[in-house]
């Protein structure tokens, strides 16, 4: 008889708990693994939402809650959150004993995570590696996962290269796609009006969904380029605005502020929000106009939806996109310039797909095969090109 195999997942944001749900889902219902959660970071914050409760609300039992976040707006405070997370991960992960735990992407916190876990001889499983994001700290980061970590599921081709570049063994890389994706074949998604009554908020208008988080390393001053953002939004009286908030990154509680104060002042116009949810941040996606912001959902979900993006500044710089996003600086000028040429889609042929290159909404199913064919071995060897 197979034993039973403990996999825990690590969560710190409504990003990429959301990415995993399907995941976790085919997980807590395979009769041969065990799900444990770890949540922590922007979870645990009333400030971003409590979204600890929506995953409850779906259905799962949290194992453990690692609280880290300081209310702090700096990179000391980023940092100091990081050595709360190593003595809380450590306990927990001492506790729980998985047999693998799946890290997703690029967050201090999954770094953190990560660290303890390759010391306590626990296998990593990293999603989303591989990629480049030049503009934020987080491209070091999502590097520095991928070396802690045993077996790797990237998302598109070009990141395979690039886990194997930085000495991985192939044998244990995969390109999967983007787990975010399983959400096109899996989820229902709501109305417009269905989106409005669950929001309390009349969408009489076409709108934008925007999403703006700090720049953790690049010239670009979160308050000041925010603060371009809503001018250029200004320009647009035809259409309505959902802002979700910014993620816990440095600079990030500056933006808080600003986004509150415009949909105070612009009460039918704007709506702000911590945190949408998986479900309807999607159905936000499916029948928005445009999506604005530096998130990368905007390079990797958006485009399957035929929705275009307009990419501010250099938080994503690097990453593979679709023709469907439109990349341009962090100034008024230049970003009307974009939102003019996204609505009126002058880029994309009549009836055209956007080709999307991050998958086909099928990389739940690989991952678990994968874990399912994981024999660890602590000592990895550097694979050279």
């Amino acid at each position: 008889m197979t034993s039973i195999r403990k996999v825990a997942v690590f969560t710190g944001t409504r990003a990429e708990y959301g990415l995993m749900y399907w995941l976790m889902k085919d997980i807590q219902s395979d009769p041969e693994l065990q799900l444990q959660l770890i949540v922590s970071g922007m979870h645990l914050s009333p400030e971003f939402g409590s979204t600890w409760q929506q995953i409850e609300n779906d259905g799962f039992a949290i194992d453990e809650k690692i609280e880290i976040l300081l209310s702090s707006d700096s990179a000391v405070g980023t940092a100091k959150s990081m050595g709360l997370g190593v003595l809380g991960f450590t306990d927990a992960l001492a506790r729980l004993k998985p047999d693998v735990l799946i890290i997703l992407g690029d967050r201090f916190e999954a770094l953190a995570a990560a660290q303890t876990a390759m010391i306590l001889r626990i296998p990593v499983f990293h999603l989303h590696g591989g990629e480049i994001t030049e503009g934020a700290y987080d491209d070091a980061i999502r590097h520095a996962i991928t070396k802690l970590s045993y077996l790797h599921g990237t998302s598109t081709e070009e990141s395979r290269k690039r886990v194997i570049q930085l000495g991985e063994e192939p044998s244990r890389v995969e390109n999967i796609g983007a787990v975010g994706l399983d959400h096109l074949k899996r989820s229902t998604f709501m109305t417009v009006d269905e989106l409005a009554t669950s929001l309390n908020f009349k969408l009489s208008q076409p709108y934008f969904l925007v999403t703006y988080h700090p720049v953790t390393l690049s010239n670009e001053p979160p308050a000041k380029s925010f603060m371009e953002i809503l001018s250029a939004l200004e320009e647009f009286d035809g259409f309505q605005i959902i802002l979700t908030y910014p993620n816990a990154d440095d600079g990030g509680r500056q933006i808080i502020p600003l986004l509150e104060d415009y949909a105070r002042t612009h009460p039918k116009k704007v709506l702000a929000i911590p945190s949408l949810g998986q479900v309807r941040y999607l159905s936000a996606i499916k029948h928005a106009s445009v999506v604005i912001g530096n998130s990368s959902s905007g390079i990797i979900e958006v485009p399957a939806f035929n929705v275009p993006t307009v990419n501010i500044g250099e938080r994503q710089k690097g990453r593979l996109a679709a023709k469907s996003v439109l990349n341009c600086a962090a100034k008024k000028s230049d970003i009307v310039k974009a939102i003019l040429h996204a609505v009126t889609l002058e880029y994309i042929e009549e009836n055209e797909v956007i080709y999307n290159p991050y998958g086909q909404g099928d990389a739940s199913a690989r991952i678990i095969k994968m874990i399912k064919k994981l024999q660890f071995n602590p000592s990895k060897t550097f694979h050279d090109l």
